[in-house]
């Protein structure tokens, strides 16, 4: 027999969670043509002696609605063997998004992805269509990708299209639910993965205001759920807020018959030791035969920010006055010596768990006033010059324009707490927020991290588990049928990595955004080779395929790809 592909010699941990085995995988037209024994030449051979065969990686939890219009390789993500991005999730994306609210979704993605503006306005391109979902799906398709890609409809572009500026201030009216049920259904239809929001009060729109989904009740929310189950969409994401939520968007799921993802369980969320409460809470949900899948991730919620976009303070009310100001007025509140006295209160005063100890856990990573200080800690420096490590902070910031950058490890920090987390079957890794943040943080690593840190490093994993967590499982998740094993039949997706030396770099920063916007990224070694239906993409590092050529990636509708 020929194949297009034969990789050859390798361990083959086909994402099932059995354990691997020495084999050869071919591949034919784009599918996988053996699995095992596989007599017979190929056009091209990779030699995987010493190394793992396994599928490609699924992220089911991106934000690249945006970055995809400008940017088809979806960078980061392939270069850490991510074959498959789940985008739309927490109800943000960019469509659909009717012509005269476009900058108003724009705004508001700003604020809450931590988005350039600019970078928005510049990449989001004019002539790109998203006034309906169907369409931005279609122009999609017909650009091409360089991974196979699935969305969700948001809650938020809807809500901003049938409600306008309204969308951040009230609830909305019977006749605007029904139309925005009209769209979440057309979307479902058009080959949406479900319908995605948020309720968390830590996330905030333009000037201030919250994200337009929190101002929904439950009567909308129903609405839109039943509104994609009735358009064919498999599964519901959210960030829920509170258990409470968790509990009707469970329930909702199960009437619905729709997978439940929620976003998160990480560790020290609600104090240490709380991830086991939200833990049993999931369980006692999948014990009333619920598709509940709480989300988590392998490493620390690490967040890079300044105090012109001061995004890890955003849950704390002292701060609604910086949402809502200007450049200048920022300038002014952090000179003001009451803001400070209350904002050194907030440091160990037991009131907010996740900024206890902030000064401690910061790092100093650009100064521009005193270069000597980067990647220091903001404590260490504090206690040398003997001031307060806020004033310190906020001192550094005031002399470099807001300039000053600092890196804080916000929760997931607790290694022993997140190894218990990963060891629970109840939940799916992901949450790498991919094409969100990009100057403020870079998770898209959590898979190479995982397969370094948690499978080589520290032995809290076995190989074969984390190839589950990474495949089949979030496949799972969201109703993919043809991705996540290693099987005949199945779209050749495939990850070829060493794993004596798969991992990732420290973090650098890029100016490669639209209108020269900065993001973060992080490099992957140790990768031999990324297959996306049957082509290799990446080799040794290296990317095979380039922007102007034609590409792989397949545009997922339903369970399949189209």
């Amino acid at each position: 027999m020929h194949y297009d592909l034969k990789i050859t010699g390798g361990t083959i941990v086909n994402g099932t969670g059995k354990p691997g085995y020495a084999g050869d995988v071919a591949v034919t037209d784009g599918r996988i043509a053996a699995v095992g024994h596989a007599p017979g030449e190929a056009r091209a051979t990779i030699d995987a002696a010493g190394r793992v065969v396994c599928p490609g990686f699924i992220d089911i939890h991106t934000h690249y609605d945006a970055q995809i219009v400008w940017d088809p390789l979806l960078s980061i993500s392939p270069w850490h063997g991510v074959t498959t991005a789940i985008m739309g999730n927490c109800g943000f994306s960019i469509a659909p998004t009717s012509t005269d609210k476009r900058d108003l979704m724009l705004r508001t993605l700003e604020r809450v992805e931590g988005m350039s503006l600019e970078a928005l306005r510049t990449g989001v391109r004019a002539d790109w269509p998203i006034e309906s979902f169907p369409a931005y799906l279609d122009a999609i398709a017909k650009r091409g990708i360089l991974i196979n890609v699935g969305a969700y409809i948001g809650h938020t572009p809807v809500r901003i299209t049938v409600m306008g500026e309204d969308a951040v201030k009230r609830h909305a009216t019977r006749d605007e639910i029904k139309a925005m049920a009209k769209i979440v259904r057309e979307a479902n239809e058009a080959g949406a993965v479900g319908f995605t929001t948020s309720m968390t009060k830590t996330q905030f729109a333009y000037d201030g205001h919250p994200i337009p989904s929190r101002l929904s009740d439950w009567t909308e929310v129903e609405t839109l759920v039943a509104a994609a189950a009735a358009g064919g969409g498999r599964a519901l994401q959210n960030s829920p807020g509170s258990l409470e939520a968790v509990e009707v968007f469970s329930l909702l799921a199960g009437k619905y018959d729709l997978a439940y993802t929620w976003t998160a369980i990480l560790a020290g969320l609600d104090g240490p030791g709380s991830h086991r409460r939200f833990l049993d809470e999931a369980h006692k949900r999948v014990e009333r035969g619920l598709r509940v899948y709480p989300q988590t991730s392998p490493q620390p919620q690490q967040f890079e920010f300044t105090f012109d976009a001061p995004i890890v303070f955003d849950r704390n009310d002292l701060f609604a006055a910086t949402r809502k100001a200007d450049h200048a007025g920022r300038l002014a509140i952090y000179r003001d010596g009451e803001f400070r006295r209350r904002f050194k209160e907030l440091v160990f005063d037991g009131f907010d768990i996740l900024l206890n100890g902030w000064t401690e856990r910061a790092v100093i990573t650009h100064a521009p006033t005193d270069p000597s200080l980067d990647e220091r800690t903001l404590g260490e420096v504090a206690a040398e010059r003997g001031v307060d490590p806020v004033d310190l902070a906020l001192d550094l910031s005031l002399a470099s324009d807001l300039n000053a950058r600092f890196r804080l490890d916000v929760v997931n920090f607790d290694r022993a707490e997140v190894g218990e987390i990963l060891n629970d079957p109840v939940g799916v890794v992901a949450f790498s927020d991919a094409g969100a943040h990009a100057s403020q943080l870079c998770n898209v690593n959590y898979t190479t991290h995982i397969m370094q840190h948690w499978v080589r490093e520290t032995g809290v994993l076995k190989l074969e588990q984390a190839v589950w967590m990474l495949t089949a499982r979030p496949a799972e998740v969201v109703g993919l049928t043809d991705r996540g094993t290693l099987a005949t039949g199945m779209a050749a997706d495939i990850v070829v990595f060493d794993p004596k030396t798969i991992g990732a770099s420290k973090l650098r920063r890029v100016n490669d955004l639209p209108a020269g916007a900065p993001r973060v990224v992080v490099d992957a070694f140790g990768i031999d080779a990324v297959i996306v239906n049957g082509r290799i993409v990446r080799r040794n590092g290296q990317a095979v395929v380039q922007a102007g050529d034609k590409l792989p990636g397949k545009l997922l509708r339903g369970a399949k790809a189209v």
